[in-house]
């Protein structure tokens, strides 16, 4: 019985941790789109000023 408490709880870290990988990927992701799209506006408004 308490075997299986062990377990269970191992088993939930595990996925608790692999969701917080998960969390921190797709705020990677998220940051590094807001970076594009910021760079992608400066060089427009760049652009538009040059011609």
């Amino acid at each position: 019985m308490y075997h299986d408490l062990v377990n269970d709880r191992i088993q939930t870290l595990h996925r608790e941790a692999e969701e917080q990988r998960l969390i921190s990927r797709i705020r990677r992701v998220q940051r590094a789109r807001r970076k594009a799209q910021q760079a992608n506006d400066r060089l427009s408004r760049v652009l538009r000023e040059e011609f």
